[in-house]
């Protein structure tokens, strides 16, 4: 098996199959429905973020994208067309029927009111684009210098104390 660079891709992988078994093995709901978790990707880049979620089978109105406060979720529902007669009959059923919901908590810097969300050919991509951030803004720092008692002189950069002093003393005289 291929693993991508990351040493945490194998984890997943490995979580996705537990989660897998837990399913096969707990995973019925109410009244005997299935429930399934679709595989998900999610990448960033500058101006968005992207969920990537593999929804083969199943049609946009049966699929539902909501955010509220900070979280995403996807839920939906697949439904099973098994019909099985005299002419023929399964061996192996190894696709998920039944509903699904995956819920993601939205990191701050996006913004939810602009969500958009379309299905094409099985995968759901949902785009979150990023709200630009301010930037820091640099704020020119002055010294003060005391030309008589309780008043002060702004001191420029690279002049010394004598120097303003000088600046001072000078301005009292031409006056």
């Amino acid at each position: 098996m291929i693993y991508a660079t990351t040493l945490t891709a194998p984890v997943f992988g490995l979580r996705r199959q537990i989660d897998r078994l837990f399913e096969d093995t707990f995973g019925r709901g109410q009244a005997g429905q299935n429930q399934w978790v679709p595989a998900v990707d999610i990448h960033e880049t500058d101006q968005e973020l992207t969920f990537a979620v593999e929804l083969p089978g199943i049609k946009p109105e049966d699929v539902e994208v909501t955010a509220v406060d900070g979280v995403l979720t996807i839920h939906g529902e697949r439904n099973e067309e098994r019909k099985e007669g005299e002419e023929w009959r399964y061996h192996l059923i190894e696709r998920n029927y039944g509903s699904f919901m995956r819920r993601f908590q939205l990191p701050q810097g996006v913004d939810d009111e602009k969500i958009e969300a379309d299905l094409a050919q099985g995968m759901l991509q949902v785009r979150i684009p990023k709200t630009v951030r301010p930037q820091p803004k640099r704020i020119r720092v002055k010294a003060a210098v005391e030309a008589s008692p309780g008043a002060q002189q702004v001191i420029g950069r690279g002049e010394s104390r004598q120097d303003s002093s000088k600046k001072l003393a000078g301005a009292h005289q031409s006056k």
